[in-house]
């Protein structure tokens, strides 16, 4: 076993218990305003163990490894750094009784399926910057659709306050803690503008890249077009919001539709394959 599948383990239990510590304190307080303020530093270190457990399996014997749920789990991480200092600016408790299952979730399944392959060519400055800023762009647009989909069901859940207050259940505690809707909708679009930004340069590294390695600017295959269609969807929903004031839940079906894209070009098919065909791509 390795040390990157025993980090993950542990960054999954420091997740779980964290996730445990703050249902129990909601269920008693009825608040997230305690939950907040003790967790912030807990939430750093159980960053630092994923951090720790990423680079010792991204890094095998010199060379750069990767697999779907490696993948999947440097995005998250990425997405709950930018929420950790996006903090400091935002008053946010309430997200972490969301976004901690999220990072228990995908180190958990780094742990589980740590099967993935030695990333060819990986010496090349441009593919290794692509490789990152890619991870980066899926980090930020991952959280952005998880914050779209938390914005639909606390919209939800306004528009019926009154059964939810009835039931008082622990998804109504959860959506109660949660910060207004104008709030998290500013952060919705900050999200997605960084994302959009930062997912055109790994297009630009990727066609440098690739014009390198194999002489085409952008390959004709599934990844390429998945990966266009997600950057014309973003795209799409920015020039939308500004010259015609989208949002709502016209912006979250975008966002969610971008998203879907994203994930297909990269994580979809290499869970396939590497899952449920048991092949690696070369």
């Amino acid at each position: 076993m390795s040390l990157g599948i025993v980090f993950h383990a542990i960054s999954a239990l420091a997740y779980a218990l964290m996730g445990a510590g703050h249902t129990r304190r909601l269920l008693r307080d009825g608040n997230a305003e305690q939950v907040g303020q003790t967790a912030r530093m807990c939430l750093l270190g159980a960053l630092a163990l994923q951090a720790v457990a990423l680079y010792l399996s991204l890094q095998q014997d010199g060379q750069l490894f990767i697999g779907w749920a490696l993948a999947l789990s440097a995005a998250v991480w990425l997405g709950l750094v930018v929420y950790w200092i996006e903090g400091f600016f935002i008053r946010l408790d309430g997200l972490q009784l969301l976004l901690i299952p999220a990072g228990f979730l995908t180190t958990l399944l780094a742990a589980l399926f740590p099967q993935g392959f030695i990333v060819p060519h990986a010496g090349n400055t441009w593919l290794r910057a692509h490789l990152v800023i890619s991870l980066a762009a899926y980090g930020l647009i991952t959280i952005a659709a998880l914050q779209a989909m938390l914005m639909s069901l606390l919209d939800r859940h306004l528009r019926q306050h009154e059964a939810a207050d009835a039931r008082r259940g622990l998804l109504a505690l959860v959506l109660d803690a949660q910060p207004p809707l104008l709030v998290q909708e500013r952060l919705l679009f900050r999200l997605i503008g960084v994302g959009f930004v930062v997912l055109t340069l790994a297009m630009i590294t990727g066609s440098v890249a690739s014009m390198e390695l194999i002489h085409r600017v952008l390959p004709f295959d599934h990844k390429t077009v998945f990966t266009v269609l997600s950057w014309v969807t973003f795209g799409g929903l920015l020039a939308g919001r500004h010259l015609r004031g989208w949002r709502g839940q016209q912006a979250l079906r975008w966002t969610l539709t971008g998203f879907v894209f994203l994930i297909l070009a990269y994580t979809g098919s290499r869970f396939v394959l590497e899952v449920i065909l048991h092949r690696g791509l070369t």
